[in-house]
């Protein structure tokens, strides 16, 4: 979500990396073509020693003609090294299953299963291995801990698909909390014209004040942060 200049910590154990992400509950509206189809609210709670990231979209003007309501969870461990994901579960709110998922990730034997998109899922676990959810989580907790991220792995049915990352530049943005100063990050899958920008404000934790895909120069849609608080 959001990249910033709070990149100076080297944090050595758990403990201490998990107490500079903080729960934290946002909604953006969903831009296409200069039209708002969704709302979209996201939550970060810290539960025991574990963290949980969940949305849910609602559809608003042309967006209510479509079937789908999204909703997705992932449960996850914030570590020295990263963010581990333990389960991840979605459902887009149709009776169809084609788009649900539901995997669970066992560090202890090395092993992604589940089901995604109603392939089976059971593989190798890869160390940088992330879900739908969970990589939005990872990104902050790099930037967080000083790390300049370059890739992520994430569960694409009973296989992987990777995302390079990379910083583009600093830009400032008025936003409903105010006037933040952003830094952008690209995401790209590999072999993809599709790019996914991140505008990450370090002074909120970088949690993202914007989202947008382009695919050359079309921008496909937008996410524009509406509400924020920030324990």
């Amino acid at each position: 979500m959001k990249l910033w200049a709070l990149m100076g910590i080297a944090l050595a154990i758990d403990s201490a990396q998990a107490d500079e992400l903080k729960p934290f509950e946002a909604s953006y509206a969903w831009m296409w073509h200069g039209m708002t189809v969704a709302v979209s609210t996201v939550k970060l709670e810290h539960q025991g020693d574990t963290w949980v990231y969940s949305s849910k979209s609602s559809p608003r003007g042309i967006g209510k003609v479509f079937s789908q309501r999204p909703v997705q969870k992932s449960v996850m461990k914030v570590t020295a090294k990263g963010v581990q994901p333990l389960s991840y579960d979605a459902d887009d709110g149709t009776p169809s299953t084609k788009r649900d998922a539901h995997v669970k990730f066992d560090w202890e034997k090395g092993r992604v299963t589940g089901v995604y998109e109603d392939v089976k899922v059971d593989m190798p676990l890869h160390p940088d291995i992330q879900d739908d959810s969970s990589v939005q989580i990872a990104l902050m907790v790099e930037l967080l801990a000083g790390r300049e991220p370059q890739k992520f792995q994430m569960v694409d049915k009973n296989s992987v698909r990777e995302y390079g990352y990379h910083r583009e530049r600093e830009e400032s943005l008025d936003t409903p909390v105010g006037n933040m100063d952003t830094i952008v990050y690209g995401a790209q899958k590999i072999g993809s014209p599709r790019v996914t920008r991140f505008w990450c404000a370090p002074a909120s934790g970088f949690i993202p004040m914007r989202v947008e895909q382009k695919k050359g120069d079309d921008v496909q849609w937008t996410m524009q942060l509406q509400s924020l608080t920030r324990e």
